[in-house]
């Protein structure tokens, strides 16, 4: 499995950026995808994710504000972000929690995570 993020950028305050990620690879089922971020110092938040039912779930920094969607036949998660502010800055990495075919439905679900893409906001 891997898993392709890209759209990171410069963008002043209040402007808008959209990143994508593409999961790549067979012989696998995808439940959650989302994204989460990563400043130096701080451990790694939960930015937005989205169930293979289109369930979601965002971090309270970011809610009204982000919008993340899915494309189940794509296997693509997409993030849309609007009114960006400073403190929105940091490494955003996809993740997708996957399902190998044949795995026990008791076995959780194994995290696999993109490369992370930068986003930068500043004036």
């Amino acid at each position: 499995v891997q898993l392709q993020a890209s759209g990171g950028g410069l963008v002043q305050p209040g402007g808008s950026l959209r990143l994508s990620c593409a999961a790549s690879g067979s012989g696998f089922s995808i439940n959650t995808m989302g994204w989460y971020r990563q400043v130096p110092g701080k451990q790694r938040e939960l930015v937005a994710r989205i169930t293979g039912g289109s369930s979601t779930n965002y971090g309270d920094s970011v809610k009204g504000r982000f919008t993340i969607s899915r494309d189940n036949a794509k296997n693509t998660v997409t993030l849309q972000m609007n009114s960006l502010k400073p403190e929105d800055t940091a490494v955003y990495y996809c993740n997708a929690q996957i399902k190998p075919y044949g795995s026990s439905w008791l076995d959780p679900p194994i995290d696999y995570w993109g490369q992370g893409t930068k986003v930068t906001v500043s004036s």
